[in-house]
């Protein structure tokens, strides 16, 4: 009698150039994960945001595959990881192993002091994590990756779905204090270092996640959470084998939807020290906003961050290899730039306000946002276009952006050329033309006043290693949360600010 002989398969990643002897049979997703491939809508085949491009071989079912590849626009190359199983030899190139990733080293001023701190930012596509020598300020090393929890989809609500249920939530907190755990091994191993502390910061469901804390009220209106706070760990806590004295904090949200992210931008930004009327806007998963100085702070979260990450866009992708980054005219004739110097796959945050105003300047898109020729799509490359509810889209998000600063710049009786200066947070902010961002009316303001400010997380989260208890609860009691939904003006404000 005979046993079952499983046959083994090669599979090849590009561009990386790993070799995989795999069982036949074996889910595509189960091996790339670990790659920091994301599954958006969490592994269910609906985006095509895992896609992954065949250099050679194929995977079960290809006719099933081309069916999803027609709905979703995509050339007969192309495949699903979340759905695929490997069935032969093959060979794979995927496209989000080239995405950008932003860590810093901007200086700031700093008190000297001994030994050594590590500064996380946990973003909710990218951890980011630095030593740094406590005695100079400086960085000493750098790792990333991609946190894990995507397996359950790229977005804050997916994350939220899977935390609701007790194991979901045991497997999302497991899941993160490990990924961080692996990377501050990566910094300490192979040093004689004395490690001193570790700062923490994030957004509000990365906060609760990694705690352990009930995501539930975050889920539903009015979206407000009872744990705002900092949590201070021993290594013994988080099952972290390092020196048992350092301390651990993982720094509290300003408001349910508010994070230590946006709290670490306001320390890098310097806004607190300042008598300027100042600005930051981080334009990631939300888009947060806080106006103010040293004397007071208003904050806002606005529905502004899924369209400039290329959600709900017919062809938008995140700020990666394939993406267009930026468009614009020449003689007539429209230019545009793919991150990755690659064939344009979709558009990202950057390249759809370049694309608007391109369109607009070229009296393809009336006033209104309405395509002059109803029915085209506004083509920008072969194969990449925005259509009708592309630019709606765009609209809301413009709209909502600029509504919240005008309803947080109303509230402190000042108007928005009383702004010194505006800080865009975060990667989407490197890649954007501010002429553009200021000509289309999303930040009305002085395009000399607008700075980019890049991962303000990560700088501030530095700057926290240095400073007390005292000095933190000093500023988050200058800071006050406004919902924008609350204010009785907001829907006039905002009808008004989606218009060109």
């Amino acid at each position: 009698m005979s046993k079952n002989i499983i046959k083994k398969i090669k599979l090849r990643i590009e561009p990386l150039g790993k070799e995989r002897i795999v069982n036949k049979g074996t889910p595509l997703k189960d091996i790339i994960f670990e790659y920091g491939v994301e599954f958006p809508c969490g592994g269910k085949g609906f985006c095509g945001g895992c896609k992954v491009k065949l250099l050679s071989g194929d995977v079960k079912d290809p006719e099933k595959h081309e069916k999803l590849n027609h709905k979703l626009g995509l050339d007969s190359e192309y495949r699903l990881a979340c759905i695929s199983e490997l069935v032969e030899d093959i060979t794979i190139e995927i496209p989000q192993l080239e995405s950008l990733i932003l860590a810093d080293n901007t200086p700031f001023a700093f008190y000297p002091l001994d030994g050594f701190g590590i500064a996380v930012d946990i973003g909710t596509t990218t951890i980011v994590a630095q030593l740094i020598d406590l005695s100079t300020s400086q960085v000493l090393d750098v790792q990333t990756s991609r946190n894990p929890q995507a397996r359950y989809g790229s977005d804050i609500m997916s994350r939220i779905l899977h935390g609701l249920t007790e194991e979901g939530s045991k497997e999302s907190k497991i899941l993160i204090r490990e990924e961080v755990y692996r990377l501050i091994t990566l910094l300490v191993d192979g040093r004689n270092i004395t490690l001193k502390k570790i700062v923490l910061v994030g957004n509000s469901v990365m906060h609760h996640l990694f705690c352990g804390f009930d995501v539930k009220p975050l889920s539903m209106y009015p979206f407000e959470t009872v744990n705002n706070e900092s949590v201070e760990y021993s290594p013994e806590d988080l099952n972290w084998a390092i020196d048992k004295d350092v301390k651990i904090i993982f720094i509290r949200p300003i408001a349910s939807f508010i994070g230590s992210d946006i709290y670490a931008g306001i320390i890098a930004s310097g806004m607190d020290k300042t008598q300027n009327l100042t600005v930051l806007i981080d334009l990631g998963t939300n888009g947060e906003i806080v106006i103010g100085n040293s004397e007071k702070m208003l904050c806002a979260s606005t529905a502004a961050g899924p369209a400039f990450e290329g959600t709900n866009i017919q062809m938008g992708m995140s700020a990666m290899s394939g993406a267009i980054s930026s468009v614009n005219l020449n003689n007539s004739q429209i230019d545009y730039h793919v991150i990755g110097n690659n064939e344009a796959l979709g558009i990202c945050g950057s390249g759809l306000i370049d694309a608007v105003a391109v369109f607009l300047q070229n009296g393809k898109i009336d006033a209104g946002g309405a395509l002059v020729k109803k029915d085209v799509n506004l083509k920008i490359g072969e194969k990449v276009y925005l259509t009708q509810k592309d630019v709606r889209e765009f609209q809301l998000a413009k709209g909502a952006l600029a509504a919240g600063l005008q309803i947080l710049v109303n509230k402190l009786d000042k108007s928005l050329a009383d702004i010194t200066h505006l800080f865009i947070a975060g990667g989407f902010g490197n890649f954007i033309n501010l002429k553009n961002v200021t000509q289309l009316g999303m930040l009305e303001i002085n395009e000399n006043k607008i700075h980019k400010l890049g991962n303000s997380a990560l700088i501030g989260a530095k700057m926290l290693l240095f400073t007390d208890d005292y000095t933190f609860e000093n500023v988050l009691s200058k800071i006050e949360h406004i919902p924008l939904d609350a204010d009785e003006g907001f829907q006039d404000i905002f009808v008004d600010k989606m218009f060109f």
